[in-house]
């Protein structure tokens, strides 16, 4: 299990908005774990700090909008893909104005400040979103994301235009440690024939050549162009000339394929956690990338703590004979059947649930339930095991529960069932003491939990 990072240090960047003109500076700080990603606007005094989440987006028009009341902060995804895609999970962003500053239009900024102040490992561990079956989303448009189980996170990205300079791109990223060098440099693109309704609608105002890739694909009237050319502040050019228009060449042959990569990284790291995943984006846009993040939302607030995984074709790490060995419990109060994970401050257990189970004589034989009070037993039994597994010669030992706090009992447990009990530390042990936070889980479902607190002490 992997520890949460914050930045070792602070650090500013100055900039002009896209949108807005605004000569802007902003600044990324550490912050406390379990904090995520949070923005402050310190251009005004009094106002709420706002949660970078996709539930917060307001609006997803060349950019991505987030908002608490009435304080909105825009063109936000760069600085959330460098963020993400660097481990970085903790941050509080300060900036003085109503969006992040747009840089070369890129996250190439971002990465090399992050990769100079450096990251600092936290006492927390990561609380990854887990995909356990493929999520999707569509819209009218054709675009779609897909979303894939994974032992990391992946995407790959497809785009097509009806253009003779840009149509179909492809590009990918196997694993986070390639952003900085394959996609943090690729810049945001807009075509020379979005131009003129972008600037009637009062945005793209801090828009040049050199924070955007310019594609003028199209052929309008030379008088057309220079008009557009002159509310821009570019160099007059021929109509006659189709490609790209850039004060710098481009940084890939696919740098747009690239720059919708990044995008669908931001807005996707907008869930609140790092992902274990495999995202295929067809056409994404920062309306569906957001869909697709809150759908994951919606699924991360019905299920507070995500299920272990559990393949039942691995062997387990004790079966029951060593359990045998280190518990004193025997039958009928043996309750844990298997241990499938193990780790200094966790451990995963299963309990096989049939109809044989001698509770199931008094407890409800026409309605079978598993009674509550075992299912916390079950828990202690595994928790028991993590204790144990601290110690030389834990055979020697034996795990006394001391006190049970904030038992919540969800749906009920019946014949057939399959418990994954999880158990992990919530502080190192102490003087023999541990506390710990267990939780059953039926499927993906989360059936019981409840806080342990026990004393571990040497057999007489």
């Amino acid at each position: 299990m992997q520890k949460q990072n914050t930045l070792a240090a602070s650090f500013t960047l100055e900039g002009k908005g896209l949108h807005t003109g605004l000569d802007i500076q902003i600044t990324f700080c550490p912050a406390p774990v379990n904090h995520g990603y949070k923005i402050k606007r310190i251009d005004l005094e009094g106002q709420p700090v706002i949660d970078a989440l996709a539930d917060n987006v307001e609006t997803t028009q060349r950019g991505t909008v987030i908002a608490k009341n009435d304080v909105r902060v825009g063109t936000v995804e760069h600085a959330m893909a460098a963020l993400y895609a660097m481990g970085v999970d903790n941050c509080l962003i300060e900036v003085n104005a109503p969006e992040f500053p747009i840089l070369d239009g890129s996250a190439r900024y971002y990465v090399e400040n992050i990769e100079r102040v450096g990251l600092v490992e936290q006492d927390a561990y990561k609380d990854y979103y887990i995909v356990k079956h493929k999520i999707e989303v569509h819209d009218e448009s054709g675009a779609s994301l897909v979303i894939l189980p994974d032992d990391g996170f992946s995407i790959d990205v497809l785009i097509s235009y009806d253009s003779p300079v840009l149509s179909n791109q492809y590009a990918s990223l196997n694993n986070l440690s390639d952003f900085a060098t394959e996609i943090a440099a690729s810049r945001t693109f807009v075509f020379v024939r979005e131009v003129e309704a972008l600037l009637q609608h009062n945005l793209i105002k801090g828009g040049d050549l050199d924070n955007a890739i310019v594609i003028y694909d199209q052929k309008i009237s030379q008088e057309s162009l220079d008009k557009l050319a002159d509310m821009m502040g570019l160099p007059h050019k021929s109509v006659q000339d189709l490609g790209y228009i850039n004060n710098k060449p481009l940084a890939f042959d696919n740098e747009p394929a690239r720059h919708k990569l990044l995008d669908v990284i931001g807005d996707i790291s907008l869930i609140g956690r790092p992902i274990k995943g495999r995202i295929i984006a067809t056409h994404p846009g920062h309306s569906i990338n957001n869909k697709l993040a809150r759908l994951i939302r919606k699924d991360i607030r019905l299920n507070d703590v995500q299920a272990p995984v559990y393949d039942p074709n691995k062997a387990p790490l004790m079966d029951i004979n060593r359990i045998r060995e280190l518990l004193p419990h025997r039958y009928p109060f043996l309750l844990v059947d298997k241990i499938i994970e193990l780790g200094k401050t966790h451990i995963v257990g299963v309990k096989n649930i049939t109809v044989n189970e001698p509770f199931f004589q008094g407890h409800f034989p026409q309605e079978p339930v598993m009674p509550g009070v075992l299912q916390i037993e079950a828990m202690a039994q595994t928790g028991g095991l993590l204790v144990l597994n601290t110690v030389e010669e834990p055979e020697r030992y034996s795990t006394y529960f001391m006190k049970i706090d904030g038992v919540k009992f969800r749906q009920k447990v019946v014949p057939g069932d399959t418990l994954i009990l999880r158990l992990e530390l919530l502080a190192p042990i102490r003087r023999g003491i541990s506390t710990m936070k267990g939780y059953v889980f039926v499927g993906d479902k989360l059936v019981s939990e409840a806080e342990f607190m026990a004393q571990i002490i040497k057999n007489k």
